[in-house]
């Protein structure tokens, strides 16, 4: 590619956004290191607590005490009864504490350790809760009271309802009713209250979630950094991933709890929502942790101001699969990191050509690998009218050195007067120095997709190819011992090709360009390596097999296009005919030139 200095800066202000983008994506330390610490504290606090009562049980054990089992205090002094639901996609145990999943598993996925994917597991905290009043002045969250054992219906359809009764109180009911569908990953949750108004201060359901998110793959450093809580608020997207903390001014149809490749989601019932709510999540810190990060998230909805009420709900237990969450509610697909923020420019891109050209091509072939490696020829076909005007501009630049060589003997150490005539040398000749630069900084929102695209697609997960065995996280063919701050502990072999194919990329630019004299263009080719490195090494293995194709490409075409395609001589001749021609100045030129030249006049009158 011809590297003049146009060229040079367009790759930089690449490398600048590329480098701005991943440092925006990591996780502050000092921020981290507190949150570890609290994380830490609150571990100590619950296991405290739990040896307390522990004891206290051990004590109870001893002591025989008559127990009122009728009304609520059935509910308070209940036993603990748990049963099994299962779809082809789910399965999910239930307990009558709190009357509701204690247990979910995703029978498609496996986790980093080959165990099924849960997203609620057993000890973890995980769960949802509300207030209920059991008497005039006195109230209980519903995740400490014992429902009635569950019953199991298989209806007609395919579908299975599992109903838990909590023991009746002064005339109240309460009734938890889920329904599992087949070859669904989402359930309806209905809750059935009789007497709704004396069950429910001011009539507001004050529904609280503990979320969970565990690890689930073996290296977390990218799952963690795509950890956020995504919601629709008044219809609108929108998430929070550096922020540990949001509130809910507006109607929210839902909020999910997401990490790089699942999520659970509350979904408001059809035709309703919640009015308002808060969300708090603490993040883990360090990559062997058995846990990715916690949310309480609170949100409050109306009880219809009626004595028998039922409010619908939804949960979403599953993958981030764009066509299955496009089935579940609106705006649920935005969940999938394709695009974000300042970077959401790169969404259309994403789900109107990349993704439809990518899942083509894998609906023909067998190999992962060999899929990516289709999708850079297309990329790179649909962008060779780009390449092609780069390539032709830095033979023209090329042709035009020995005269810039001479100019520059000629003018001296002036440097203002070396541009003024070096922008004139140009013009005569017809060559356009930003013909380099532009066709790289109209590459970068193609750059940014991809990098969205690779990081967050589900079924790249735990496929192999070549020596990766996931093409989803990095390829480590060499593990250090100890962590390079910037670099890792392992060295991707995926990243290695990418960056010496960029090197010789760089080593061949710098041979087109015009003007070597400026140290920072003679060592670029030497820093943007190193730098990419440091970056590359952490990549999903996909996405530094993709830049090693496409550095192959280049370097192909380069030679192709510069031996084969263009004509030297011809552009030479080209240019010299450029010179005969009349010049019209634009009035850019004339205002550029009229500014350089009272420059001079300025210098020469201090002087």
């Amino acid at each position: 590619m011809g590297m003049d200095r146009n060229t040079v800066i367009g790759f930089v202000l690449l490398g600048l956004l590329l480098f701005g983008y991943l440092y925006i994506s990591t996780k502050n330390s000092h921020e981290l290191e507190a949150q570890r610490k609290h994380i830490e504290d609150s571990v100590a606090l619950v296991k405290a607590r739990q040896a307390a009562q522990a004891k206290l049980a051990d004590t109870a054990k001893n002591v025989t005490v008559a127990v009122d089992t009728t009304g609520i205090n059935g509910a308070i002094n209940g036993t603990e009864h748990q049963l099994t639901v299962e779809n082809e996609l789910l399965k999910i145990v239930f307990s009558n504490k709190g009357g509701q999943p204690v247990l979910v598993e995703l029978k498609k996925f496996k986790s980093f350790d080959s165990t099924p994917v849960k997203l609620v597991a057993p000890g973890t905290g995980n769960g949802l809760s509300y207030s209920i009043n059991t008497s005039p002045n006195q109230s209980a969250q519903i995740s400490d009271l014992f429902f009635r054992e569950g019953q199991v219906v298989k209806n007609a359809d395919g579908s299975q309802t599992v109903t838990y009764n909590l023991p009746s109180f002064n005339g109240e009911t309460l009734a938890h009713q889920f329904t599992i569908r087949p070859n669904d990953y989402r359930i309806d949750w209905n809750v059935i209250a009789g007497g709704a108004d004396k069950l429910f201060s001011q009539n507001n359901f004050n529904l609280v979630w503990h979320a969970y998110l565990g690890r689930t793959q073996e290296h977390t450093g990218a799952g963690g950094a795509l950890t956020s809580v995504c919601y629709l608020e008044d219809n609108n997207f929108d998430y929070k991933s550096a922020k540990t903390e949001a509130t809910f001014e507006k109607p929210v149809q839902w909020v999910s709890f997401s990490q790089q490749f699942f999520n659970t989601t509350v979904i408001a019932g059809p035709g309703s929502s919640f009015a308002s709510g808060n969300v708090h999540v603490t993040k883990a810190t360090s990559d062997t942790s058995s846990m990715l990060a916690r949310a309480e998230v609170a949100l409050q909805a109306k009880v219809p101001a009626a004595a028998a009420a039922t409010l619908p709900f939804q949960i979403y237990y599953g993958p981030n699969d764009f066509h299955i969450l496009e089935k579940q509610a609106p705006g649920m697909t935005k969940i999938i990191d394709l695009g974000r923020g300042m970077y959401s420019f790169v969404r259309p891109i994403n789900v109107y050509i990349i993704m439809p050209v990518f899942n083509f091509f894998k609906e023909h072939i067998a190999s992962w690998g060999i899929a990516i490696l289709l999708l850079t020829l297309f990329i790179r076909l649909i962008t060779s009218p780009l390449v092609y005007s780069s390539y032709l501009s830095g033979a023209k630049m090329k042709a035009l050195r020995p005269e810039i060589e001479a100019m520059k003997k000629r003018v001296g150490d002036d440097q203002q007067q070396v541009g003024m005539e070096q922008m004139k040398l140009f013009r005569e000749a017809g060559v356009n120095p930003l013909g380099g630069c532009i066709p790289a900084l109209l590459q970068i929102p193609i750059f940014f997709a991809l990098y969205s695209f690779f990081n967050s697609n589900i079924h790249l997960r735990g496929e192999n190819f070549l020596w990766s065995k996931d093409l989803s996280t990095y390829d480590s063919i060499l593990h250090i011992g100890f962590s390079i701050p910037g670099y890792g502990d392992h060295v991707s072999l995926f990243a290695l090709l990418a960056v010496v194919t960029s090197f010789l990329i760089s080593l061949y630019g710098m041979s087109m360009t015009p003007d070597q004299s400026n140290p920072a263009m003679k060592y670029m080719p030497y820093i943007m390596p190193v730098m990419l490195l440091l970056f590359f090494n952490r990549l999903a293995s996909a996405l530094t097999w993709y830049y090693t194709v496409s550095n192959i490409i280049t370097l192909i075409l380069q030679f192709v296009i510069q031996n084969y395609i263009i004509d030297h001589d011809k552009i030479l001749a080209k240019l010299q005919e450029n010179r005969s021609k009349p010049k019209t100045k634009s009035k850019w030129q004339e205002r550029l030139e009229q500014m350089q030249e009272a420059q001079k006049q300025a210098q020469k009158t201090r002087k």
